[in-house]
Order: structure tokens, then sequence, then C-alpha cells
């Protein structure tokens, strides 16, 4: 434990890429397999199961320190990261308590130690944590609060955990990549077999994802990626980016995100059937219905249904388009040009007819200025947008520049006040960063987002001293404030929601400039918000 605790603080000092990255390659070249294994895991994204929530770790601290709760809330507001703040809070009492350090205990058995009390009683899991949080030293118990609080975000992706590990074994990214695709297990022979130069190929068809391949986005037009000729134009849906792996006997779906989603769009696996055995297919999952896309807000119930029932899959119907093939007859068919990719996926749907599985549509056009105009036709279509690949790449891994582009439409905007705000969190924390934003209904401002980014750094600090002198309310973090500031909010998309009080919810909401010209009295109404995105008042 002390020397992934080492580690994460290294990464949690510097803003340096380089140096994380050379940082968590010493750290894969000398740490046992079963540590590498769960340093890999917990710092690409991995959870623990939560053993105390974070009211439960707040109460403890309070037990611990008898400080009464309002002190705690009040710290944890000022430092903004409650595993930060929970260790410091503890450290004078370990101090006190701590006689000669014990032998370091490795990662892995810290791990399952986590582990096996999450299994226990309430009060066993308490007593357990008590005897931890006093009995480890300062680094390493920051470490522990950061696995059981779920927090280890540390300015670290998995594709440089994935870079990290090349470089420490030697072997390619895009093995590494491939290998850790999918529902990966760590332990100390799952590690070694990841890092094992010999292993070539995997043992029978893969069931697990091959690693995505992200587009990048285009600030400028297009004119300025060459020729059009040389390149393949889509639309850009707007659901969920999802393989599809046919097997012998079964269909396997997996999201971007390394979910699997097998049992959750059975007409999908059923339409799949109909594929021969040993192909793959990337391509995106959309709520659909009378030959166009629905909103996003309609396939969000499905993603969280593990086995929808037959009301809901009736009410919400789902189409897969497919825009790339990469496996077909068991062979891997990514290093192939995208027009061979192409050319082989038309030719693998074209049997099945009309089903829930269809082929993203190649978008016809001569230059630059029209594929444009057909871009601003985009949001009535119910499509984020273009998607363009050059037709000579390969399908690769990972955020590439260069070969694939996506080229979204402009978001929509408008003026709105800022009515209540809150601090941030980690290297936030102290700032008022988390803002709600409200519109004019019948002479009341209602709220109807929140924003997190937009300000510059100057901005954030002038926009904090005014939070604390114009404030007229606290609810614990939250401050109410004047009704005086006006925002520019940008977002991608309205949609009518029951579970928002404004009737609306805005996707992807951003402040994109401080309207100091205007007053609250001039912001935008609701109402105008839904004549912006076509909405009636019932949605």
């Amino acid at each position: 434990m002390r020397a992934f605790a080492e580690l994460y603080a290294t990464l949690d000092e510097t803003t340096s890429t380089l140096a994380k990255r050379e940082a968590l390659a010493a750290f894969f070249r000398v740490s046992p397999a079963a540590d590498a294994a769960w340093a890999v895991q917990l710092l690409s994204g991995g959870k623990l199961p939560r053993m105390i929530n974070s009211s439960g770790l707040r109460d403890l601290a309070a037990e611990i320190t008898g400080y009464p709760a309002w002190l705690i809330d009040e710290s944890y507001a000022h430092v903004g990261d409650l595993a930060e703040c929970l260790t410091l809070l503890v450290q004078p009492f370990a101090e006190a308590t701590q006689s000669v350090a014990d032998a370091d205990v490795p990662l892995h058995q810290w791990v399952e130690r986590i582990r096996a009390a999450a299994l226990q009683p309430e009060e066993q899991r308490r007593e357990w944590l008590r005897t931890a949080w006093l009995e480890l030293p300062h680094a390493q118990r920051y470490a522990l609060n950061k696995m059981l609080t779920g927090s280890l975000r540390v300015g670290v992706s998995a594709r440089l955990v994935h870079l990290a590990l090349a470089d420490a074994t030697g072997l390619e990214v895009e093995r590494i990549t491939e290998r850790l695709s999918g529902k990966w297990a760590p332990s100390a022979e799952a590690f070694t077999a990841l890092v094992d130069p010999s292993l070539r190929n995997e043992s029978g068809p893969r069931t697990t994802p091959y690693p995505f391949y992200l587009a990048s986005p285009l600030d400028n037009d297009a004119t300025s990626l060459g020729e059009p000729h040389e390149w393949l134009a889509e639309w850009k849906w707007d659901g969920i980016r999802a393989q599809l792996l046919r097997r012998e006997a079964r269909v396997v779906l997996w999201s971007r995100g390394g979910e699997k989603l097998d049992g959750r769009f059975p007409e999908l696996e059923l339409a799949a059937a109909a594929l021969p055995t040993g192909c793959a297919i990337d391509g995106e999952i959309l709520a659909w219905a009378d030959q166009q896309p629905l909103p996003f807000i309609r396939l969000q119930p499905r993603i969280n249904r593990l086995k929808p029932g037959p009301k809901m899959i009736a009410q919400t119907p789902v189409r897969l388009l497919a825009y790339d093939l990469l496996e077909l007859d068991g062979v891997d068919w990514r290093t192939r040009p995208l027009s061979e990719r192409r050319q082989g996926l038309e030719n693998l749907l074209a049997p099945l007819g009309a089903t829930s599985i269809g082929i993203s549509a190649k978008l016809e056009f001569q230059d630059w200025a029209r594929l444009s105009e057909m871009r601003d036709e985009a949001r009535d279509r119910g499509v984020e947008g273009l998607m363009l690949k050059r037709l000579d790449s390969m399908y690769r891994d990972g955020r590439r520049k260069g070969d694939w582009w996506k080229w979204k439409i402009d978001p929509l905007g408008i003026d709105a006040v800022l009515i209540y705000s809150q601090s941030g969190r980690g290297r936030r924390a102290g700032l008022h960063t988390d803002h709600t934003i409200a519109l004019w209904q019948d002479g009341v401002l209602v709220p109807f987002a929140k924003a997190y980014s937009g300000l510059t750094d100057a901005e954030l600090l002038e926009l904090d001293r005014w939070i604390r002198a114009h404030t007229v309310e606290r609810f614990g973090p939250v401050r109410a404030v004047e009704p005086l500031q006006v925002f520019e909010l940008a977002f991608e998309a309205v949609q009518p929601s029951r579970r928002h009080k404004s009737g609306v919810a805005v996707r992807f909401p951003r402040i994109v400039r401080w309207r100091r010209d205007k007053t609250a009295a001039e912001a935008d109404s609701l109402q105008g918000l839904r004549d912006l995105a076509g909405l009636t008042v019932d949605g």
C-alpha cells in the first residue's frame, strides 16, 4: 500500500501528463503483479464495493474527533474533497495513537480487506475502518479514503494507464488496450497474462469488445480536410455507442464504457441471430420510431433496465445503426481501409432486410459547401451533426486526430439568471463554481439547469467574490444569491421532463458568456426556451 500511496501522491502533485506517465511506468516495472493489477483497475476508473456511504464516513469522523457534525460539513465544504477532508481531520488523533508502523501491507491485500469488510454488519464495518484510519500513516490513509469514496480521479485516463503499461513492458499499446477491453478482472494471473509478450492470440473467439476508435472535434469548417471525394460523411447519431459480436451460439453487446448490454435490448439480439457467426460491428443504439431517431431522453429508461418488459419495449423501440465492420468470418478487418470495411458491412447487413439492425446512411455531397448545408439540417433531423471519416483510414483505438472527425452543429443558447451557487470539489474547492440558472415564468425565476464550466479563472474568482458579498440565504454548502447576474448558457438540446420543476431538461449546459450588459429583467423566459426547441407547453 505504501508504494501505491506514494504513486498516488506523485500523480496528484503534478499536472504534467509526461510526468504522470513516467511515474505510472516506474510503478508497473517494480510492483508485484497483484498490486499492479489493482492499480490498473483503480486508476482506470474501476471502483470497489461501497462499504460506508459519505454521510456514514462523516459520522465516523465526528465520532473519532469529537467535532460536531456542522464542523465536519463546513470542513468538507472548505476542502472540497471528502477523502482529503477525512484524512486531515483524523490525522492528529492517529498520531496520538500510532506506535511503530507495522510491516507494509500490499495493495491487493488492502483491496481484499475492503471487499471482506463490505460484507460485514454495519457496526463491524465501522470498527474496521476506525482501526484502519488510526493505524495507517497519512499518505496511506488518504489513498484508502480515495478507494472507499470511489474518487481516485487524479488526471489519469485509461489511455494514459495503457501507455504507461506499454512503456513498462515494451508491448504495443494497441495490444494492451485490446487485452483490457471489456470486463477485465484484476488479479496476479490476469496482470501476468496482460503483459506477456508470448500471448499473441485469444484462445477461441473473443467475447470482449475491440478498443473503440473515437473521433476528434472539428473546430474549423471542413475545407481544411482537403478533397471531398476522400471522405465518407454520415450523420452523428445521438445514442449509445456499441459493438455487437456474433458468436457461435450467442450475441454479445458491449457499450463504449465497457458495460455488457446483453438482455437490455432483446430485439437487437434477435435480429443479430440472423448474422453469420464470427462477425463484429460498431454502431449506435438509438431510440427509433417511424423511420427516425427519438430524443436521447427516450432511450434512458431502456439503458437502466436490465430486462425490459414488453410494455417498455413497445413504448421505446430501439435500432442499431451500424457504421463499421471490425471482424468477418473470424478475421480481424480493422487494418483494412474504411472503403473496404464499409462495402463488407453493406454486404453483411443486406440480407437482414427491415429489422432492428440497419446501416448508417452515407451522405452524398460533391463539395464542402453542400455538406455544410446538410449540417445545418441536423437539428431538424434529431441528430448532433456530421461524422467525417477518411475512406482510406484504418480502425484504430482511442482518439487519434487526422482520420475521423465529428462536426457538430452549433449549440442552442439562451440568457438566464444565476440564483444559487455551490462550492466546487477537488482543485476547485473553496470557489463557487456549481451554478443553478433560472428563467422567467409568470414573473418568477424558475430553475432549469446547472452549469459547471465556461468561465475563465479570472471570472471564477470575480464571481466567487460577488457571490459571497451578495448571498441572501444559505442551505448548507448552497448559497442563494441576489438574482442580478445574467449568463448566456449554451446546450445541445431541450427535452420535456416531468422530473424538473421547469418541465424541461437541457443537454450538456455550460456558460459561454457573462452578460454584464444585461439586467436580470432582460433575461429570457421558459416559454422562449420552449419556442427555441419547438416544444409545446405540455411537452
